[in-house]
């Protein structure tokens, strides 16, 4: 009799546990699944070689029809050498699980190296955040971006192609490598203060041992002061 209640006690706390992994479980979607992203940023100059920016993204996943996540983003970046920026700043988060949104602060620093090539413009990209969470462990997560720019402009907007490519390193139990973004795109000038960007991005995330795939249209829009 004693064994059969240990039984039924123990029965109930793994339903009980497993009824509130919804609660915490970001969406996830198909592999596959076709997204759009759409990011704006402002950029106030405030001095000869340093800038504030101020960033919002909005993501909707599902076919595209369903709103799941947006950050906002403020820094500050300083051009230590013309091939050389520096800078740092703080990055909160909202990814929807269930009904509701959970929230990430993410504080962070990057370094960026810019050079010419026959015409070609590259940068490197690296970037260190600090993940906080209030619903898991915290992690650290080392971001790599690299991006390449044609010498060719097309039209008066002056359109120009561009490849990049960014890897996450997430560091928790161990350093592994969970995400990768493969971009082409095509960047525009709007007006003398605007810039915009149309891209296709091939995102690949590993999640329990597999690795899944989202189709991404993005668009960009960048206003300067």
């Amino acid at each position: 009799m004693l064994i059969k209640k240990l039984e039924i006690l123990k029965l109930s706390i793994i339903i009980g546990i497993l009824s509130l992994l919804p609660i915490f479980k970001l969406y996830a979607y198909d592999d596959g699944d076709f997204q759009v992203w759409n990011t704006e940023s402002e950029e106030l100059k405030i001095g000869e070689d340093s800038k504030v920016v101020l960033e919002q993204e909005f993501r909707w996943g599902g076919s595209a029809k369903e709103f799941y996540y947006q950050h906002y983003d403020v820094g500050f970046f300083y051009n230590l050498q013309k091939y050389l920026n520096v800078g740092g700043g703080y990055r909160y988060v909202l990814s929807k699980s269930g009904d509701k949104f959970l929230v990430e602060n993410e504080p962070y620093v990057a370094a960026t190296l810019l050079w010419d090539i026959a015409g070609f413009k590259f940068d490197d990209r690296s970037r260190l955040e600090y993940n906080h969470f209030d619903y898991k462990d915290d992690t650290w997560r080392y971001r790599n971006k690299f991006t390449v720019k044609a010498p060719w402009k097309f039209t008066k907007l002056e359109i120009q192609p561009y490849l990049s490519d960014e890897i996450f390193i997430l560091f928790d139990d161990s350093q592994r490598l969970n995400t990768n973004r493969f971009s082409v795109g095509l960047g525009m000038t709007i007006t003398k203060n605007l810039k915009g960007e149309i891209y296709y991005m091939l995102q690949d995330t590993k999640n329990s041992g597999k690795w899944t795939d989202i189709n991404v249209l993005g668009t960009k829009l960048k206003l300067s002061f």
